[in-house]
C-alpha cells in the first residue's frame, strides 16, 4: 500500500500517462509516430526518475507537473516537446490519483476477504455456543457467539460490495485539456489512455475530476473503519474482568502493565478504535473538497495529498490487524454459560410473559406478574431464581402448571433459528 503512494510510483504513472497519449496523438497523426515511441525506448533506457532532480527543478519552477517534464525532457530528448499536448496538470494528476485509489482499492479489497474468510471460520465454529445477548449493555435474551461473529461477517460484507462500488465511482479517466471542453486534444486520446489504465472515461470534467467520487470513496472508508470500531469494541468489552467471555490472544513473553504483573489488556482493539477515528477524520475533508470554484481551482489538491496515503494505507493496517485479532481470539464457553445463568433465569422473562397472555391472561397484567417476580431476582443479584417465585405465585399458576412455566426456561428454545440466519448470512453449506 505505500509503495502506490511512493514518489517514484506516482512519477512512473505520470509518465504513462503522457506516452499513452502520445501514442494515441500519433494514431491521430498529431504527432509522429516514431516520436512517440523513442519516448517509450527512453524512458526504459533511463529506469528510474531522478526525484532530487525534479524536487530541485519545482523549488524553481513552483510547478511540480512542470518539473516533471522537464526532467523527461532531459531524459529523452527532443522527441519529448510532443509530450502533454493539448494537456492540462489535472489531466495528469486527476487521472493519477484515480490509478492510485483503484489500486488501494483493491488491496483493501483483498484484505476485507481476508477478514470475513477468518470471521466466517470463527462463526461457524460457535454457531451454537451459547452466550448472553445485551441490550444496553444489560442481560437482555440468549444469543449465541457465532450470530455476534455473523452479523459482523454480513456488516463487512456489504462493506465490500461498497466499497466495490467506490472503487468502480473513482477510477475514472479525465484527458480533456483546460477547462474540460477537448478543444486541443482529441476525446478519442482519453479513451485510449482510460483503456491502457485500467480506468473508465469521465463523462464530464471540468478541467479536474468531480469531487464527488472522492467524496463517496472516502466516507466508504469511514464506514468501514466505525465496521472495525464497533467489532473492536465488542471484543473490548468482551474482555472486561467482569465478563471475560473472549479475550485478544495473549502472547508468551507479553507484558500488560509496566507496573501491573497480571495485567492482560485489550491493546489491539483499543488501538484499532482509535485508527477508526483517525480514517473518519480524513472524510469530512474530502467532503468539503466537492465545492470548487467554477471550472477548477487546488484546494482539494492539498488535502488529498494528506487523506490519499493516511486514510488508505491505515486502513490496510487496520483491516490486517483485525483479521489478526478474530483469527486468534481466546473465547471462554465455559465463562459465557455461566454469565448466562447469572441472573437466576430473567433472560427467559419474555417467554413467560408470551406464555400468560396465550393463557388468556392480559398483556398488562401478565406483563405486571413477571416482572414483579423478576425485580425480586434482580435485587437479589440472581440469588433467587425466577423460575421457582414464578411457581410460588398463585396469580401466575392460575393459568400456568409448574410444567408448562419449566418449559419457558429452556436454552435450547432460543437457538431454533440459528441455522436459517446462518443460511441467510453465510448461503446454504
Amino acid at each position: 500500500m505505500t509503495r502506490i503512494w511512493d514518489p517514484q510510483t506516482r512519477f512512473r504513472i505520470w509518465f504513462e500517462i503522457e506516452a499513452h497519449a502520445t501514442d494515441a496523438l500519433a494514431e491521430l497523426g498529431v504527432v509522429p509516430k516514431e516520436a512517440a515511441a523513442r519516448i517509450w525506448e527512453a524512458d526504459k533506457a533511463a529506469g528510474d526518475f531522478d526525484i532530487d532532480r525534479i524536487d530541485s527543478i519545482e523549488a524553481e519552477t513552483k510547478h511540480d507537473v512542470i518539473a516533471f517534464l522537464t526532467h523527461v525532457a532531459e531524459r529523452t530528448g527532443p522527441e519529448a516537446r510532443f509530450l502533454h499536448q493539448g494537456m492540462t496538470s489535472s489531466d495528469v494528476l486527476d487521472t493519477c490519483l484515480a490509478v492510485q485509489l483503484a489500486r488501494a482499492s483493491d488491496i483493501l479489497i483483498e484484505d476485507l476477504d481476508a477478514l470475513l474468510a477468518v470471521i466466517k471460520r470463527r462463526a461457524y465454529e460457535h454457531k451454537l455456543t451459547p452466550t448472553i445477548g445485551r441490550s444496553h449493555g444489560i442481560h437482555a435474551e440468549p444469543v449465541t457467539f457465532g450470530l455476534k461473529l455473523a452479523q459482523a461477517y454480513a456488516e463487512f460484507n456489504r462493506n465490500r460490495a461498497r466499497l466495490v462500488a467506490a472503487r468502480a465511482d473513482i477510477a475514472t479517466c479525465a484527458i480533456s485539456g483546460a477547462v474540460g471542453t477537448f478543444a486541443n486534444i482529441d476525446p478519442s486520446v482519453e479513451a485510449h489512455v482510460a483503456e491502457k489504465m485500467g480506468l473508465t472515461v469521465e463523462p464530464v470534467s471540468t478541467q479536474v475530476i468531480p469531487r464527488d467520487r472522492h467524496a463517496m470513496f472516502f466516507a466508504t472508508l469511514g464506514v468501514i473503519a466505525s465496521s472495525i470500531e464497533r467489532l473492536a469494541t465488542e471484543v473490548r468489552h468482551l474482555q472486561r474482568t467482569e465478563v471475560l467471555e473472549a479475550e485478544e490472544y495473549f502472547s508468551p513473553g507479553q507484558k500488560g502493565s509496566s507496573a501491573m504483573p497480571h495485567k492482560r489488556n485489550p491493546v489491539l482493539t483499543e488501538n484499532l478504535t482509535g485508527l477508526a477515528r483517525m480514517v473518519r477524520g480524513y472524510v469530512t475533508p474530502a467532503l468539503e473538497n466537492v465545492a470548487l470554484w467554477h471550472e477548477r481551482d487546488i484546494s482539494h489538491s492539498s488535502v488529498e495529498r494528506y487523506i490519499g496515503p493516511d486514510a488508505t494505507i491505515t486502513l490496510d493496517f487496520a483491516l490486517a490487524r483485525l483479521t489478526s485479532v478474530i483469527d486468534k481470539l481466546v473465547v471462554y464457553p465455559a465463562r459465557m454459560e455461566k454469565n448466562l445463568n447469572k441472573m437466576g433465569g430473567l433472560v427467559h422473562s419474555q417467554r413467560v410473559l408470551l406464555a400468560l397472555t396465550q393463557a388468556g391472561v392480559s398483556r398488562e397484567d401478565s406483563y405486571r406478574l413477571v416482572q414483579r417476580n423478576a425485580m425480586k431476582v434482580w435485587e437479589s443479584d440472581g440469588e433467587l431464581s425466577l423460575m421457582e417465585l414464578l411457581k410460588a405465585d398463585a396469580d401466575v399458576t392460575a393459568a400456568l402448571s409448574p410444567q408448562e412455566i419449566e418449559a419457558r426456561f429452556d436454552l435450547d428454545y432460543h437457538y431454533k433459528n440459528v441455522d436459517t440466519i446462518f443460511a441467510r448470512v453465510f448461503g446454504e453449506e
